[in-house]
């Protein structure tokens, strides 16, 4: 079983090609998680549109599946960015391109500020600009010990809830606007254009929020693509968001 020995995170990698780290939410042990016909069924849909050309890093995290467990007090972006990197290490991606859907979105959003290795990152079911870290937080902490339904599939145990809220927490003062301007990879941001949520009552608005900063993101070197009449759950529908982040990725990784 491959776990690295940094950051306890197991990892599999598929497909040969040019590297790309598959983040959250699609999991290496996404049939284990969600049972067996649903999660093949997810996790083959996207590797069956990307292994023909990238080779595509897919992990556990946090603390679920193979993954070791990490205390919910130590889930900060600190420790997501540090564990992501050493996890790339593990797996030999010395520099590869990174897609995420929201957590796995704003992950991919310190990777792609903190540090050089990446080639292109895609940052979905988010908005660069305007990410409304603290409602994600406030929203977290409402199911502090009573999580949904359909985060306890997901979770090991209740109490895990609330790393969520030491991750969203960690980022509530973090310099967005100069951070973003660092950012110098190729760069996409998508969502559907429905795709505004809420957690535990708090409304999450970071499709109408990317929708309206459109202009503003192209100005700053980012590809934006909008679903229209799409939700939240696009990020997990591999026939339509696939074609379109592999035509960003296959046409700004030629050189690569």
């Amino acid at each position: 079983m491959p776990i690295d020995s940094r950051s306890g995170v197991y990892y599999e990698v598929h497909g040969r090609g040019k590297p790309l780290f598959l983040g959250f939410p699609i999991f290496a042990s996404y049939a284990q998680i969600f049972g067996a016909e649903q999660g093949t069924t997810v996790r083959n849909a996207f590797l069956e549109r990307l292994t023909d050309r990238y080779q595509v890093l897919l992990i556990d995290y946090p603390s679920i599946g193979g993954s070791r467990t990490i205390a919910p007090t130590e889930l900060t972006a600190e420790r997501v960015y540090r564990d992501h990197l050493a996890v790339a290490d593990a797996a030999g991606f010395e520099r590869f391109a990174y897609w995420g859907y929201t957590f796995g979105a704003a992950t991919g959003l310190q990777l792609a500020t903190r540090s050089d290795r990446l080639t292109a990152v895609v940052v979905g079911g988010w908005t660069p600009l305007g990410g409304p870290y603290e409602q994600m937080a406030r929203g977290a902490k409402v199911h502090i010990g009573n999580p949904p339904a359909a985060s306890r599939v997901v979770l090991r145990d209740p109490g895990q809830y609330a790393q969520w809220a030491t991750f969203w927490d960690s980022l509530r003062d973090w310099p967005e606007a100069t951070e973003i301007a660092k950012i110098r990879c190729p760069r996409l941001a998508f969502a559907g254009s429905n795709g505004d949520t809420e957690a535990g009552g708090v409304p999450i608005r970071y499709a109408s929020i990317l929708a309206a900063r459109r202009a503003e993101l192209a100005a700053l070197g980012w590809s934006v693509v909008l679903f229209e009449q799409q939700g939240h759950g696009v990020g997990l529908d591999a026939a339509r968001v696939v074609p379109a982040v592999r035509k960003f990725l296959d046409s700004v990784l030629v050189e690569e």
